[in-house]
């Protein structure tokens, strides 16, 4: 009976050790810096991994000239190419020429000029 009891506890400690691994694999995202370089706040980011087709990306209220904010990937994007381009709607609807970044990079930095 102890050996039973034993192996039903040794199966529930490794449930609940694949349980808490899975929970925290799924909160883990990757998240990167962006320095806005402008003298201007930007008030909206684009992405595209083409180039060509862009998608707002979220940045809360904007980013002011000088900050650097650190921003996270949306889940949806990890199976999704290394290399996206960036540009920035500034608050006098200005744009930003698009950047080519590489997220595959460790410890990336956006610089949005």
């Amino acid at each position: 009976m102890l050996r039973n009891n034993f192996k039903q506890i040794c199966l529930l400690v490794c449930m609940l050790a694949l349980v808490s691994f899975a929970v925290i694999h799924a909160k883990a995202s990757y998240s990167f810096k962006l320095h806005n370089k402008t003298d201007k706040k930007i008030v909206k980011l684009l992405a595209s991994p083409d180039g060509d087709d862009y998608g707002e990306f979220d940045i809360g209220e904007g980013i002011d000239a000088g900050e650097t904010a650190t921003l996270e990937w949306d889940k949806s994007t990890d199976e999704g190419n290394c290399e996206w381009y960036f540009k920035a709607v500034l608050e006098d609807d200005d744009n930003t020429s698009p950047v080519k970044f590489n997220f595959c990079e460790k410890n990336l930095m956006l610089e949005i000029e």
